[in-house]
């Protein structure tokens, strides 16, 4: 069966950003993720390994440098479909810091694989 995954508030810090002086200090970063899963049964090793998925995300936010939000976005969302049962996902990707700077709630970049 298909079913939809979410996970929610995967909290990291990176070196992340295009202008001058943002990739000196660690920032912090939020990923929501919307994943389609191929589930073939009801035990645990029949859908998307949760843990697996979040310490890549993490991985990709901590080890990463990307210059926009959409690129890290559609880095951790190849991430994703390389886990064999997820089929499509959609990653968000915020920047609280950026929200802060510019007095707005929030700046955030969405991005689907396979598109």
């Amino acid at each position: 069966m298909k079913a939809r995954l979410f996970l929610s508030g995967i909290r990291a810090d990176g070196h992340h950003g295009a202008r001058p002086g943002e990739k000196d200090t660690a920032q912090p970063f939020v990923v929501d993720l919307d994943l389609e899963v191929e589930v073939t049964g009801d035990e645990i090793d029949a859908t998307a390994d949760y843990r697996g998925v979040t310490e890549r995300v993490r991985e990709v936010i901590e080890q990463g440098s990307f210059d926009l939000i959409e690129s890290m976005a559609a880095s951790i969302a190849d991430a994703c479909v390389a886990f064999g049962p997820i089929r499509r996902a959609t990653v968000v990707v915020h920047k609280p810091n950026a929200a802060n700077r510019l007095e707005i709630d929030g700046v955030a970049a969405a991005v689907t694989r396979p598109e």
